[in-house]
């Protein structure tokens, strides 16, 4: 089924805390970047892009900062409590958006909300393989180029071959009905991302290679990092 004949929605997901951030209290999708938010970046990345027709934001359930977003008045930014567990995070998500109105079918851009420069060429190219591989779906992901050390605390142990590996980023792409049911029946201890949960259904998700740009903030380091890529992606003056 193509996207002109199944809506696209995005749901960004930022319930969580950040704790290995460090920021004395303020969570890292909040974090100033550029004038906005973090999270004002990620949601903002999908409201722009022209085939997606409406955008979930998953947050913690005391969260009021997400209500002073710039683009909280965006009729097609719906807001929905979630959790500390990723994988119910998600399902919150998913549910908002059916009772918004996206159909079984509707193909469910998971997206971190702590991951600020993602670019519209990502975005559509994990629709348009999302879009070709079915009820499989489909991921951004980089190759891994480090060497892999498999370890006991700081003891190396082992030298791990990285030829078939790859690091999955976001955001993730699966039809609304088929990641709900298999992230209703996975494992949540082997439930790290969407596709990890569709793998645990017997899918086999394709592999769309993003760009270096689309990091995760995780320590306050990455900040300057991201108003890099930002500015290099022309959406920062």
């Amino acid at each position: 089924m193509s996207p002109a004949n199944s809506p696209v929605w995005a749901v960004v997901v930022a319930a969580g805390r950040g704790s290995r951030f460090g920021s004395g209290g303020l969570p890292k999708v909040h974090q100033p970047l550029l004038g906005k938010s973090v999270l004002a970046w990620s949601c903002e990345a999908f409201l722009r892009h022209p085939r997606v027709a409406a955008v979930v934001l998953v947050h913690a359930a005391d969260d009021r900062r997400v209500l002073a977003l710039a683009c909280h008045g965006d009729a097609r930014l719906h807001l929905t409590p979630g959790s500390d567990e990723r994988a119910a995070s998600v399902r919150a998500g998913l549910a908002a958006a059916r009772g918004a109105g996206a159909p079984d079918r509707a193909l469910m851009l998971i997206h971190d909300g702590a991951r600020p420069c993602v670019s519209a060429g990502e975005i559509d190219a994990v629709i348009d393989a999302a879009s070709d591989a079915g009820d499989h779906g489909a991921l951004l992901a980089l190759p891994v180029t480090d060497t892999l050390k498999r370890r006991t605390g700081q003891q190396v142990q082992g030298t791990v071959d990285r030829n078939d590996l790859a690091r999955a980023l976001t955001p993730q792409a699966f039809r609304l009905a088929v990641l709900d049911a298999a992230l209703a029946a996975a494992d949540a201890a082997a439930t790290t991302d969407d596709a990890s949960a569709m793998e645990q259904a017997g899918f086999t998700p394709q592999l769309v290679w993003g760009q270096a740009a689309n990091l995760k903030i995780t320590f306050a380091d990455d900040l300057p990092l991201a108003a890099f890529w930002l500015q290099q992606q022309g959406r920062a003056a």
